[in-house]
């Protein structure tokens, strides 16, 4: 029985936020009539005015995010297409790392800098992790087998820190800067900004929700590796 409370305590932990993420969204991205644009004007827009030379708005598949090498705002097209408070703060949330890169914010560069590093020493983590047991018994050794995984779950770590390092980053571009100019610019009503707040959280804490699915996986591992 406390195992299973145990069992079920670590999912709510590890999918919790994402699934309040998810659900905040979905929430308030019913469109409203009385919204001036959509979510890819309203980015265009605040482009524009910030003066972001350079910087361009597009449609993307793989998820709201800011490009800071491509110079590019990418947006889902429920977000780009849509006039309602989740595409219109997360256009501002996303316009808010423009921001940043504009001002050329070391965190945001640190960011840029070690994601794709990251990214790629995460895969070869799992690989690593893998070839362990292959190692082990060919090598009849513990030393190979244990350096092996000692490298595959630092991988994993790794990413986890990256995720951690990126909350500020998040925070800023949500609170410093996205919810200051949509009420300063008054494109939400005032009634609106408890919602707002709500949304612009969720994307801030969508990094939380990747750190904790990278803490599953080392778990995860880290059980299969042990009752070898």
């Amino acid at each position: 029985m406390i195992w299973a409370i145990f069992f079920v305590a670590v999912l709510a932990l590890v999918f919790g936020p994402s699934l309040w993420v998810r659900w905040v969204m979905r929430t308030y991205s019913g469109e409203l009539q009385g919204m001036p644009g959509t979510g890819g004007e309203l980015a265009q827009h605040l482009i524009d005015k910030f003066e972001l030379t350079g910087v361009g708005v597009e449609i993307t598949e793989v998820g709201d995010h800011y490009d800071p090498t491509d110079k590019k705002v990418r947006l889902l097209a429920e977000h780009f297409d849509n006039k309602s408070l989740t595409a219109v703060a997360i256009a501002a949330h996303e316009v808010g790392h423009a921001i940043q890169d504009h001002q050329q914010d070391s965190r945001l560069n640190a960011r840029t800098r070690l994601i794709p590093v990251a990214d790629q020493i995460a895969k070869w983590s799992v690989r690593a992790l893998w070839a362990a047991p292959v190692v082990g018994f060919l090598t009849r050794h513990p030393v190979p087998f244990s350096l092996m995984v000692a490298v595959g779950l630092a991988g994993f770590i790794g990413r986890m820190l990256v995720h951690v390092v990126t909350l500020p980053i998040e925070f800023d571009a949500s609170f410093a800067k996205a919810l200051p100019i949509l009420k300063q610019g008054e494109y939400i009503a005032p009634s609106e900004e408890v919602h707002v707040r709500r949304i612009l959280k969720a994307a801030a804490y969508t990094y939380v929700a990747a750190a904790l699915a990278d803490v599953l996986n080392l778990a995860r591992w880290a059980a299969i590796l042990l009752r070898r």
